[in-house]
């Protein structure tokens, strides 16, 4: 358990280093990071539609359950929906393989949309999916999907 832990301190520290830290002429600037990892399982089957520029966009939602202890001992649950959206070759991916209750790790950073409606501004945040893995099988399946594609 000491070496994983270890392990995940130097990898963090590399993070830092090559993501965070960004060497100038001036000095060191810092700059931000925006990753998502989720694991749940797809609410609904994935849709597929057109933007106006013609790209394809896949969209779904994933339900992540997590669970806690109240203060007075008592077991708490929860979910959390993500909206997700899948481009290019992983959206087609998403959209052929994954259906309602599919579990699956996503991997992707967060973006927020926003409008106005009647002089409103609303906004809508969802997760921008950059790497798609399926956890689990299939009914007649022997062994578990795992298709793993990265965008940039």
């Amino acid at each position: 358990m000491v070496k994983i832990a270890l392990d995940m301190e130097k990898t963090y520290a590399k993070l830092i280093e090559s993501v965070y830290i960004h060497k100038t002429n001036g000095g060191i600037v810092m700059l931000g990071l925006n990753r998502v990892q989720i694991i749940g399982r797809l609410g609904k089957n994935p849709e597929s539609r057109f933007i106006p520029s013609g790209k394809k966009v896949c969209s779904f939602t994933v339900a992540v359950d997590r669970q806690w202890k109240s203060s007075s001992g008592e077991i708490k649950k929860a979910t959390d929906w993500f909206n997700v959206e899948a481009w290019g070759r992983l959206g087609e991916i998403c959209q052929d393989f994954l259906s309602t209750g599919r579990l699956v790790y996503i991997e992707g950073r967060l973006q927020t949309d926003r409008y106005e409606v009647d002089g409103e501004t609303r906004s809508f945040t969802k997760v921008i999916a950059s790497k798609m893995i399926m956890l689990d099988k299939k009914p007649d399946e022997a062994d578990p999907d795992v298709i793993e594609t990265e965008t940039d």
